[in-house]
């Protein structure tokens, strides 16, 4: 490559992630300013008891799916863990996770949590990296899976149409088929890079965690969809949710504040109003985001008390003195 091609190719890599995350929080300011926010109110308490409770019901097996990510790490890293106590660690970081950045849940607080468990670092970050391959390697497939089969409707002024989307469905696939073929028929079972390695799982293994992954998305989209009771089919909100999810990240908002509204609002804009995609979307939030907080925020302070007497304990032992 020529070096203004280099040159040119960098610069594109720097700009193009800011300007979309400009023309996302563009729509999102849009949106706001347009929306009946009685109106929303008055929506949100149309949804029934039954709805509220599968949606609650719903969120916490999907958190325990989503915990069960780090039992990968756990199996490729041989740590002494035990299997309760990683998931009830990855538990509480995925809800800091979504509700304050991965920053804060997704690296933070878990190398805290995993390393007074006696982890190094290193093997911490390998955990951490199996769980995030798990994760977008079920969203590659169900998300390409989507739009081969059912691509969302998008705004006119998004240019998109559905024969790109299926173009970008098909390698989304094939991108996913690709590392389970790495998998199973590499005979390099690690990955290097600049002097880091990271163990490649077994054909079984990478199986399950496209299985595990692709089990999530699906779960949280079947939360969404169980709070629209019916009036908007099950793959076209998927579809919504996982754009949702891709201009939440690159735009580094926390939790996605206003980006995942806006683009549900923009993509069922066709099938409901928008007042009521809110109502639904505010309350998919509460589910989602906000019960799971709610539990994990005391079993945080509880891992914190747990702690402090076993710290000083150990500041309190004699140091040895080698006969000095």
């Amino acid at each position: 490559m020529k070096p203004a091609t280099q040159q040119a190719w960098a610069w594109f890599k720097r700009i193009a992630p800011w300007a979309l995350a400009a023309l996302v929080l563009t729509l999102v300011a849009r949106q706001a300013r347009t929306v009946e926010w009685p109106e929303v109110w008055r929506a949100l308490q149309t949804l029934s008891l039954v709805q509220v409770l599968t949606a609650a019901g719903l969120a916490l097996l999907s958190y325990a799916l989503v915990a069960s990510f780090d039992l990968v790490g756990r199996r490729l890293t041989a740590h002494t863990l035990s299997a309760p106590r990683t998931l009830g660690i990855a538990g509480i970081c995925y809800a800091f996770n979504l509700n304050f950045g991965a920053l804060v849940g997704g690296f933070g607080l878990r190398l805290r949590l995993y390393m007074r468990g006696g982890l190094s670092a290193p093997t911490v970050a390998q955990v951490i990296t199996h769980s995030m391959v798990t994760n977008w390697l079920g969203y590659l497939w169900v998300a390409g899976a989507v739009l081969l089969i059912a691509p969302p409707r998008l705004p006119e002024s998004w240019a998109l149409s559905a024969l790109w989307l299926r173009a970008i469905g098909g390698l989304m696939v094939a991108l996913a088929l690709g590392y389970l073929a790495l998998c199973t028929w590499s005979r390099q079972r690690e990955l290097g890079w600049r002097g880091h390695t990271l163990a490649l799982p077994g054909a079984r293994l990478a199986g399950l965690q496209a299985l595990l992954g692709g089990a999530s998305w699906m779960l949280i989209g079947a939360i969404v969809w169980s709070l629209f009771g019916g009036r908007v089919d099950y793959p076209t909100v998927l579809g919504a949710l996982l754009l949702a999810a891709v201009a939440g990240v690159l735009t580094h908002v926390p939790a996605g504040l206003g980006v995942l509204e806006a683009v549900f609002v923009a993509t069922l804009a066709h099938a409901l109003p928008a007042t009521e995609v809110l109502a639904t979307v505010l309350a998919y939030r509460a589910a989602y985001y906000l019960l799971p907080l709610a539990l994990a925020l005391p079993a945080y302070a509880w891992s914190e008390a747990g702690a402090a007497p076993r710290v000083a304990s150990n500041k309190a032992q004699p140091r040895p003195t080698n006969g000095i």
